[in-house]
């Protein structure tokens, strides 16, 4: 795992609050899970959709911060494609395009049995800062 990637993201308390870990780094590439807890369900009792939305935004961050600049986003949007089942969800976040400053990630999010359930795009734009380890 990229070790100033890690170490900058050990920082999102967001993150930690929900109780996301990052599993894995890679130049373009990140992995990330969440073990669904009860406060995670909604009035339906199933995930709540900015849950899922969390988890997909913090991999791709992972991602998109990869290459040791400060990446941040500019724009995501999400499309649902049916309720998890079980009780992780795992998000992986791929590079598809780097020209530059601006990249653009695609984020699968997968229940436990490993059927998509989600897909997160997002576009992010790197600063000049790189990241601190």
């Amino acid at each position: 795992m990229s070790n100033n990637t890690s170490s900058f993201l050990a920082n999102d308390r967001f993150a930690s609050y929900v109780g996301i870990k990052l599993l894995e780094v890679k130049p373009g590439y990140a992995v990330a899970k969440l073990k669904i807890q009860n406060k995670h369900l909604n009035a339906a009792n199933i995930v709540q959709g900015g849950v899922t939305f969390t988890l997909a935004d913090f991999a791709f961050a992972a991602a998109s911060n990869s290459h040791g600049q400060l990446s941040l986003g500019i724009s995501a949007y999400i499309t649902y494609y049916k309720p998890p089942r079980g009780k992780e969800l795992i998000a992986k976040a791929n590079e598809i395009h780097r020209n530059g400053k601006m990249s653009t990630y695609h984020v699968d999010v997968f229940d436990e049995n490993m059927e998509t359930i989600a897909r997160f795009t997002g576009n992010a734009f790197s600063k000049n800062d790189h990241i601190i380890q």
